[in-house]
């Protein structure tokens, strides 16, 4: 500015001269303004030239200008080119954050003052219901239609979170979410939503499970205290003692296999899975088994009266299981046994091993009533029984297919029921290869 104000000067200054010479005071001041209308002229076409320059929607970052026109739109275009820098950054950082929002397990929703939804992430969306692009600026409460958020929204402090139900409930599964509101800038919201099915369940599983544990136990300690009371209060002959002392072993049985199978689920479930080292092998863990299993019919059937089980061994293959003794010993011993408990009396049981191409399968196929399909997903949950007065009257826990679903989890391998009412069940474990060595190895 400094520079065009003396430029100006001096070409007031040249044209004043002459004007001077030839007509005076007055010849000076004429061409004087002469020059500086020119000037004037010249300048506002300048101008506009760079007015337009700014104006085009792509400029040019040579203009042909000399002097101070071409110093001033240099720095113009340094200055554009450090804010295109500046904001090529902001934007990348921003689509970064973006990014990570997108990315995150919990959901996000951006609201304006007015409650409308400014961004949602995809997690928010498929919590909730909404469609992230034609939901947008749409009124929250308008599409999250639930009462309890409703109110929850309607409070003027929201400093705690709020359980409602997910979009994506059904029958079988209910979706829990926690959504919370976070004030933030002027007037705008912050709704975060975070699936807590898994923790919901979780927890309603440890009720179940402190209620059902209680249950059991209490049960035959109720009766242990009703003999023990009997014994102490009333004279009995040495047949009635003997009777009842029987009774009280029987549920001192129950009691302890009860607390044997929740110390077997303890320690399964804290404990690293089982390594290669140790080798089972498989003809000794059958004999084990069947022997048992045998000694449990034939007592039902004293018992009960009637004929045992028939029970049917599939000649055992010559290999050996890599893993924990104990456990698989349980595991295998639990699906037998369970066969013959829930078997009638004379009925048949068939024990086989079979390699298939995805691995060892060891199966149980029993004669017994079979059980209904709404029951077979829930088959592997503790204490969880078809029929429980048939259970108690056979000595199950409830635990026992639990157990094996755990110790075939931490081998690498699974657990497959089949049941048809009225055609029986058959129960496998698959073993990996990982798992199989031969014999002579």
């Amino acid at each position: 500015m400094v520079f065009a104000i003396i430029e100006l000067l001096f070409i007031v200054f040249l044209a004043a001269m002459p004007g001077w010479f030839l007509g005076g005071e007055l010849g000076a001041c004429l061409a004087a303004l002469v020059a500086v209308g020119a000037y004037a002229l010249n300048f506002s076409w300048k101008v506009d030239r760079f007015d337009r320059w700014l104006s085009a929607r792509t400029l040019r970052h040579d203009p042909p200008w000399q002097g101070l026109w071409l110093d001033m739109a240099t720095r113009v275009v340094r200055l554009l080119r450090q804010q295109e820098k500046l904001a090529a950054l902001h934007e990348g950082r921003l689509v970064d954050f973006l990014s990570a929002i997108q990315a995150s397990p919990n959901g996000v929703i951006l609201l304006d003052e007015e409650a409308r939804i400014d961004w949602c992430n995809s997690t928010a969306a498929s919590h909730l219901g909404l469609d992230a692009v034609k939901d947008r600026m749409q009124h929250i409460v308008h599409l999250v239609r639930d009462p309890v958020f409703a109110r929850y929204f309607a409070q003027s402090v929201h400093g705690s979170e709020v359980v409602i139900e997910g979009r994506s409930s059904s029958m079988v599964n209910t979706q829990k979410l926690s959504v919370h509101l976070h004030a933030y800038g002027e007037g705008r919201m912050l709704l975060l939503t975070r699936d807590i099915t898994a923790m919901a369940q979780a927890d309603a599983m440890r009720r179940d499970f402190v209620a059902n544990v209680s249950h059991e136990i209490r049960t035959p300690l109720t009766v242990l205290s009703g003999f023990i009371e009997t014994l102490q209060s009333l004279p009995l002959d040495t047949q009635q003692t003997q009777n009842y002392l029987q009774h009280m072993s029987v549920q001192s049985d129950r009691m302890q296999s009860l607390v044997a199978d929740l110390l077997t689920l303890s320690q399964l479930e804290g404990s690293q899975p089982p390594g290669l080292h140790e080798k089972v092998s498989l003809t000794w863990l059958m004999s084990q088994v069947v022997m048992d299993s045998t000694a449990l019919s034939e007592g039902m059937a004293n018992k009960l009266g009637g004929a045992a089980h028939h029970l049917v061994l599939e000649p055992v293959p010559d290999v050996q299981l890599l893993g924990s003794r104990s456990e698989l010993m349980s595991a295998v011993s639990n699906l037998v046994t369970n066969a013959v408990r829930y078997t009638p009396l004379g009925g048949l049981i068939e024990l086989t091993w079979t390699h298939k191409p995805e691995g060892w399968v060891f199966a149980v196929k029993d004669s017994g009533p079979g059980i209904a399909a709404e029951h077979l997903p829930r088959l592997t949950e503790r204490f969880y029984r078809v029929d429980r007065s048939r259970s108690r009257e056979t000595g199950g826990t409830g635990l026992g297919l639990a157990i094996a679903k755990h110790v075939m989890q931490r081998h690498g391998g699974e657990l497959r029921i089949e049941s048809e009412l009225g055609r029986g069940s058959t129960f496998q474990l698959t073993f990996p290869h990982t798992r199989v060595l031969p014999e002579q190895a």
